[in-house]
């Protein structure tokens, strides 16, 4: 029988004695390497030092099992950033120093890693209700090392895992880490406009929106969101809410990512947007934007020409309807003289079960 165990986990960092390096011109991606410090961890069930990682539970992502269990395991309160990649290897490898070939017939482990960085106390209690329980269990680590990258590589057990060391880096040097998270979320599915008979600005979810919107919670809470933007219409204010509630969040009104609003005048809701990223890069408050369909394609036009390479264009489509219903898409946005840029680009589905 062909299994496959599912797993997630991350390269968390930290700075030198607590001194970001945001800074440094050409020389910014060798001062950022030499001042971090990474997360390595020892599990004494097999004797030895990987990156924290843990099997998926049941209806859970990837990117929420790799924040839970880097919790668990470390016990420190993370959000995830840019996605790294992910490796496969026989499951009779697991805790050895070598790699062998997969043998189909055979189970094989799967992990997805996400870069992650520590939060403070207050996001991680804001976010508790959202995102779900972590509880740490002091059996599967029983040491915890802080090292440089190149201490890392020589410390890190499984070959594979210092290839997911080696796309960190890479990212580091595109200048990851002096990035900071945008999410455009696209409301949860509506009540169709032919069976709707009040005005389509009261046009609510239906329960499977709500439902949806309700799952994003689960996954958007990974990121560490600490500001809110909505368009004033019913069905984004109740996708965007229920996030809200659950962290205490206010929520902010934008009347210029309405469908109508759009309609009049479509570079106002791209200015809405811009003036959002702007802030986001000045006071490093993760945003999150929920808005309609017909916007998210107007506004994609004008992110395509703010990506730093094509292929991460290519990942917006041109056509609608440009995302599915109650889901997002997380930026890693950039501050330049030109204003912002965009040098990472993930989605991100709601799990309804």
């Amino acid at each position: 029988m062909n299994t496959v165990v599912e797993a997630a986990g991350g390269i968390v960092y930290r700075w030198r004695d607590g001194i970001e390096i945001l800074e440094g011109g050409q020389d910014y991606s060798d001062l950022a390497l030499e001042n971090l410090e990474l997360c390595v961890v020892h599990r004494p069930k097999y004797n030895d030092w990987s990156w924290p990682k843990g099997k998926l539970e049941n209806n859970e992502s990837h990117r929420h099992a790799a924040v839970r269990e880097i919790g668990e395991e470390t016990g420190l309160p993370v959000a995830i950033s840019a996605y790294l990649g992910d490796i496969e290897y026989p499951l009779e490898d697991e805790g050895k120093a070598k790699v062998h070939r997969i043998d189909p017939r055979k189970p094989r482990k799967h992990v997805q890693y996400w870069i992650a960085s520590i939060i403070d106390s207050e996001v991680a209690m804001n976010r508790r209700y959202a995102f779900g329980p972590i509880n740490t269990d002091p059996n599967e680590v029983d040491n915890i090392e802080w090292m440089s990258p190149a201490d890392a590589r020589h410390k890190l057990t499984h070959p594979l895992d210092r290839g997911i060391l080696d796309e960190f880096v890479r990212k580091v040097r595109e200048g990851i880490l002096r990035s900071k998270l945008f999410l455009l979320i696209r409301h949860g599915k509506a009540e169709s406009r032919k069976v709707w008979g009040g005005t389509d600005a009261d046009r609510p979810l239906t329960p499977l929106g709500s439902a949806a919107a309700f799952g994003l919670t689960r996954e958007i809470a990974c990121f560490g969101i600490n500001r809110l933007v909505t368009s004033p219409w019913r069905r984004c204010i109740g996708t965007i809410q229920t996030f809200a509630w659950q962290t205490g969040l206010p929520v902010n009104l934008a009347e210029d990512l309405t469908e109508d609003a759009f309609a009049d005048h479509p570079d106002s809701a791209w200015e809405c947007i811009h003036h959002e990223m702007e802030l986001t890069l000045r006071t490093g408050k993760t945003t999150a934007v929920c808005m309609h369909r017909p916007v998210i394609g107007g506004v994609f036009d004008h992110l395509r020409q703010i990506c730093v390479r094509k292929s991460l264009a290519k990942r917006l489509p041109a056509k609608s309807p440009y995302m599915a219903t109650g889901h997002a898409v997380v930026f890693n946005i950039i501050d330049t003289d030109e204003g912002p840029q965009i040098i990472d680009i993930q989605k991100v589905s709601p799990i309804v079960y």
